[in-house]
């Protein structure tokens, strides 16, 4: 059985056993600037010297960004250190101007992935979080059964949304892009919730700028 045929089942299975929301989002992120393109401006704006990504791949992105040092850390491919972040994380002495984390999809990785980073971060840095804005629901389902897979990255935005020292928004471009910085939060959120798993796609849809905070690319350039 092809993988294509094993997603097709999980969905049916979803059907029945998962969180039964259709509505959508209908997004062209072909007319805004890519994750590369609006890292890469932000370094040129700052001055920033030094660049960690969590999940490089085939290098798409990596190769592609100009700095005076980066590391890249990926289990499979890509990068400088063939590793897992948390390995990466256990043994770095390193602190860094950008972090950015598009590993493991899935909200307990990438809530590791961000307390980690912050750990890490220069106090002028900033963490930058691929695929935070997902379309439609099977997009955003753990275990992975969609081709095009955001996961739930979302939830660990909307929990540093209610942190009083971490400022965090989402830039409407490229399968959205969580920001945060080591500073005031400006815009606290005000959400009751013990554990941030349990939120649903339909608590998203509705309540997605509550959540999420998005800004614009100009309106992230400004505020960095």
């Amino acid at each position: 059985m092809n993988q294509r045929i094993k997603d097709k089942f999980k969905r049916f299975l979803y059907l029945f056993y998962g969180e039964k929301f259709f509505k959508r989002f209908k997004y062209n992120w072909v007319k805004y600037p890519s994750k590369t393109q609006i890292i890469q401006n932000i370094i040129n704006k700052k001055n920033f010297e030094s660049y960690l990504e969590i999940g490089c791949f085939v290098d798409e992105n990596f190769s592609a960004i100009k700095i005076k040092k980066k590391i890249g850390v990926d289990p499979v491919s890509g990068g400088t250190h063939r590793m897992t972040s948390d390995e990466f994380f256990e043994n770095n002495k390193e602190k860094f101007d950008v972090v950015f984390i598009d590993g493991l999809h899935t909200y307990d990785q990438v809530r590791k992935d961000i307390y980690n980073s912050l750990d890490i971060l220069n106090l002028s840095g900033i963490i930058i979080l691929h695929d935070c804005l997902p379309a439609k629901i099977w997009n955003q389902i753990v275990p992975r059964i969609y081709h095009y897979w955001n996961g739930d990255v979302w939830k660990a935005i909307v929990e540093t949304r209610t942190k009083n020292n971490l400022d965090t928004y989402t830039c409407f471009a490229d399968h959205g892009l969580g920001v945060i910085f080591k500073r005031k939060n400006n815009n606290l959120l005000d959400l009751k919730i013990k554990n941030f798993r349990e939120l649903k796609f339909r608590d998203y849809y509705y309540k997605q700028q509550q959540f999420m905070n998005i800004i614009s690319v100009d309106k992230l350039y400004d505020i960095v």
